[in-house]
């Protein structure tokens, strides 16, 4: 029996994330009405009444799919540093750009996102999943921002952070949705130097710097 439990656990983790994975998908293709609780368990190859098993109610799935949806952008632009030089300005840099390139920069993911966004309205729970979310992208931005030198109190990186991530939110939504308004690598570049430009710092340079390191 000891021997069982682990894979009992693992078994019942990956249901619950095949749960996860179906309602994402449902969503992405048809929106909030394609995701039905029957949709959802067909897709992810269960019986209806076994999702109350994992999750309370449907809204409990939706508010678990969406702190893992935000996570996994997070997760993806956090990615780049991996490997990066052990220069402030390279890896903040390299943070952006991933931030505002693909496979953050999505059509789809900027649908999935508004949908959710709309629910923060009626649920305060879902709204509480948002600002989790929102502030583990803008706690690691900040971390990056305050390794420069010239962030000189934990205020300014707070304030830098807001104002960086703002510029990013509003590339990433419009660089998802319109990307033939853009040259090519036209978002990273203005994301770079906007940023650059709020922190004093030439991201432009140290991203070109970084890149011709690799």
């Amino acid at each position: 029996m000891t021997e069982r439990r682990p894979f009992q656990r693992e078994t019942e983790d990956r249901r619950r994330d095949d749960l996860i994975a179906a309602a994402l998908d449902l969503l992405a293709e048809g929106g909030p009405q394609a995701a039905t609780v029957r949709a959802i368990s067909a897709r992810a190859g269960v019986t209806a009444g076994l999702i109350r098993h994992y999750f309370a109610s449907k809204d409990a799935l939706m508010r678990a799919a969406f702190g893992v949806f935000m996570q996994r952008m997070t997760a993806q632009a956090a990615a780049a540093l991996q490997g990066a030089p052990n220069d402030p300005a390279m890896r903040l840099a390299r943070f952006i750009v991933a931030s505002v390139s693909a496979p953050v920069v999505d059509a789809l993911a900027v649908g999935l996102w508004a949908g959710f966004l709309h629910e923060t309205r009626r649920d305060p729970e879902m709204r509480a999943v948002h600002a989790a979310s929102y502030l583990g992208f803008r706690d690691q931005l900040q971390a990056l921002i305050a390794d420069l030198p010239q962030r000189s109190t934990a205020l300014d990186a707070r304030r830098a952070a807001i104002a960086c991530n703002s510029i990013i939110d509003g590339l990433w939504m419009e660089g998802s949705l319109l990307p033939e308004a853009f040259a090519a690598g036209e978002v990273i570049e203005i994301a770079l130097i906007s940023a650059g430009a709020v922190l004093g710092v030439d991201l432009w340079a140290a991203h070109e710097t970084d890149r011709n390191m690799r």
